[in-house]
């Protein structure tokens, strides 16, 4: 076993993780309570199918073995073990049980990181989620457009929609979908997602939780803060006025709202850089675990 964790510390970690995602989770729950909706922080617990229990719920990663009787709770998930240096995932059997996706996700990351940023796509990609749509047929028709629904269009039809991203491309109008320079498909994400899109940066949190329980919890919660603040640029820029809501709007119709676009997208391709270099590695440590693998590969716990 790589590292052995005491109770006090590994017991103190799982606290912390507890505390710090609960400042998401926690108004979620409220606000589901009140049937309330939010247009930016729910897509987080709706888009993404991790629950929010999930989400507070800590794991230390493959190769650690956490001491003491409150261990031994885990032993309730079958992918977790005894050893002689107390439980542990079982590395191994999660492996064989998820190769498919271990495979699929390393692929698609370790692709991703291989590109440069492309940075001109300036969030049209909501735009074009309700181009030429009836006010009722608008996803969030609870909040209004800011330049109403004839501004919004000719928004789109003055800048050249070129979204790579499939799962952003499937919610595009049928009248918007022509109009993008791309025509991205499932079997072609590994080969267009690239490390400037929000989207791809945000999905740092998908891959992160669909290798749950193997991901270290720390990293799941590092890649839903990302997404949580790529969500609210994502949001900002978009055609919806959700002044109310205390967002104000980077203005994409315009030269300057353009370029704060790009600095921020940027930014994040930047900050997510290390975060995807992590679930890569995670991918290669659970990958050597596979029959035929030659040996295992050395773990990163956080």
């Amino acid at each position: 076993m790589g590292v052995v964790l005491p109770e006090a510390e590994w017991t103190a970690r799982r606290d912390a993780h507890a505390e710090r995602v609960r400042r998401w989770t926690g108004p979620h729950h409220e606000r589901r309570a009140a049937g309330r909706k939010h247009p930016v922080l729910d897509f987080l617990f709706s888009y993404y199918s991790h629950r929010p229990s999930r989400l507070e719920r800590w794991h230390p990663g493959p190769g650690v073995a956490l001491e003491g009787d409150a261990a031994l709770a885990y032993l309730r998930w079958p992918v977790y073990r005894r050893t002689p240096d107390g439980v542990a995932l079982d590395v191994e059997a999660f492996a064989r049980d998820r190769a498919a996706t271990i495979g699929f996700a390393g692929r698609l990351l370790t692709a991703t990181a291989g590109r440069a940023p492309r940075l001109g796509c300036f969030g049209l990609h909501e735009w074009a989620m309700v181009y030429r749509q009836r006010p009722d047929q608008v996803r969030h028709n609870a909040w209004p457009l800011r330049l109403g629904g004839e501004g919004t269009d000719r928004v789109v039809e003055s800048q050249r929609v070129q979204c790579g991203h499939f799962d952003a491309f499937r919610f595009f109008t049928a009248d918007a979908r022509p109009r993008n320079a791309l025509q991205p498909t499932r079997e072609t994400q590994v080969e267009l997602e690239q490390p400037g899109c929000l989207h791809a940066n945000m999905d740092l949190f998908k891959w992160a939780y669909k290798l749950d329980p193997a991901t270290p919890s720390e990293l799941v919660a590092d890649c839903f803060e990302l997404a949580a603040r790529v969500r609210e640029l994502d949001m900002r820029a978009s055609p919806y006025d959700l002044a109310d809501l205390g967002y104000d709007p980077v203005p994409i119709e315009t030269a300057e709202g353009r370029a704060e676009y790009v600095r921020q997208q940027s930014a994040f391709a930047e900050a997510a850089a290390p975060l995807r270099a992590r679930l890569i590695g995670l991918t290669r440590t659970l990958s050597a675990h596979l029959p035929g693998a030659d040996h295992p590969a050395p773990v990163a716990t956080r």
